[in-house]
């Protein structure tokens, strides 16, 4: 394992869908796999990509602000474009447009002067790579996917050397990557076209970590990364060990103009708060302008966020996953030392805020962000059968209440323990 207690701790990232796919305000990669638009066309967006605006200080002050402990930048999409210059080919934003920039260099500079953790995107599949589409990969579930040219050999077509060369240069990005850069995080993509044996994913994962062994490495690895990656939805049920959920600000991961209006803040706190509730990272995405300037709407979003983190930050630093289904209607999470329950409420409190299952003693009950301590009782039980009583507290004043979300401090006399039975009958 080469999970890194910074991860857990971060709660919050940025995702950052940048590439020539802003210019034209089209589906990144996707839109000429699935033939919405033709080959040439998408690429000739390389003419168009200038990053004229991109001011990397800006961006990580911006992430800083949001609340957020890392960043993932798209070093490469599945459309093969390099934000850096690689050595591998010429297909990079420094050789093949007009911004002529290695724009992960100058990411990763600002990151790390804001104290933020570097992620690198990178995809394994490259569909402009001529050796790229040499070998298949039929899988049943997945017919969609082995008749595109882009992707997969026709069959009886397979060049087995191709392979061969497409795997050492999609090798030799990687160590560009983790030399030049030195990420704390790879965010790979991408794993789907091929099998394990063909990415040989064991051994690029021992690769890596022979380079760079504190770096984290996510779930698309067919089996050997650090953490899960569900995407566009909070699960019912957590996965096991370390996850995030990629979300997107809007509905698109990169620029487009058309998509509809971003999700609002309320929105997004709503995420946040259910994904580190059950003990997840929240890495949420921003589509920047081909000039590199970041949409309004999408920043405003970002600092709406951070501020409400910075108005709750004992709920968020330093804690873990909170309550289990059942216990309390709506997120919670849990102080390092167990002996603080933070819950979390969307809605405005009426009459009471319960707490079902509590076998602790509390020793107080404030509302977090302006300190008023609120009145609370047990009511019913059987103590005498280990059966507790549910605690009730006092909704808080119209006053004391955030405007997306209110947090309850509750104060207990020792870690946190809880009835899990089916009750006395």
């Amino acid at each position: 394992m080469t999970m890194q207690p910074w991860f857990t701790d971060a709660k919050l990232g940025i995702f950052i869908h940048w590439g020539i796919y802003a210019v034209d305000g089209t589906a990144e990669s996707w839109a000429f796999y699935d033939g919405d638009v033709p080959y040439d066309q998408y690429m000739k967006q390389l003419d168009g990509f200038t990053a004229a605006r991109f001011d990397a200080d800006a961006w990580a002050a911006l992430i800083a602000r949001s609340g957020a402990g890392y960043a993932v930048l798209t070093a490469k999409h599945h459309d093969g474009v390099a934000l850096w210059d690689t050595q591998a080919n010429d297909l990079s934003t420094v050789k093949a447009t007009p911004a002529a920039r290695d724009l992960v260099a100058e990411y990763t500079t600002a990151l790390r002067a804001y104290d933020l953790k570097v992620g690198l995107y990178y995809s394994h599949i490259d569909w402009s790579h001529p050796d790229y589409a040499s070998l298949r990969h039929y899988d049943p579930t997945r017919e969609w996917m082995t008749d595109n040219h882009f992707g997969m050999a026709a069959e009886g077509a397979e060049d087995p050397a191709a392979w061969e060369r497409f795997l050492a240069f999609h090798r030799a990005q990687i160590s560009e990557l983790l030399t030049g850069y030195h990420p704390d995080l790879l965010w790979f993509d991408g794993q789907w076209e091929r099998s394990e044996r063909q990415w040989r994913m064991k051994e690029l994962r021992e690769e890596i970590l022979a380079q760079s062994p504190q770096t984290v490495l996510n779930a698309r690895m067919l089996g050997y990364g650090d953490y899960s990656t569900p995407e566009q939805g909070v699960p019912i049920v957590p996965p096991q060990g370390p996850w995030e959920l990629c979300l997107t600000v809007g509905d698109s991961w990169g620029h487009r103009p058309a998509a509809t209006a971003p999700k609002s803040v309320r929105q997004l706190v709503r995420y946040f708060a259910e994904t580190i509730g059950m003990g997840g990272n929240l890495l949420l995405n921003i589509g920047p302008r081909e000039d590199g300037t970041i949409p309004q709407e999408q920043s405003d979003r970002l600092e709406g966020l951070g501020d409400w983190i910075t108005r709750h930050a004992p709920a968020v630093r330093g804690t873990v996953a909170g309550l289990p289904h059942g216990h309390h209607y709506g997120p919670s999470t849990l102080s390092a030392d167990r002996r603080t329950l933070y819950l979390t409420c969307f809605d405005a409190p009426r009459e009471f805020i319960a707490v079902r299952g509590l076998l602790n003693s509390v020793r107080r009950v404030t509302v977090l962000g302006t300190g008023t301590e609120l009145a609370h009782q047990f009511i019913g039980g059987f103590p005498q059968h280990g059966i507790p009583g549910v605690l009730h507290i006092h909704a808080p004043a119209t006053t004391d209440q955030d405007e997306y979300a209110t947090v309850i401090a509750v104060e207990l006399d020792r870690e946190l323990d809880l009835y899990r039975g089916t009750g006395q009958g």
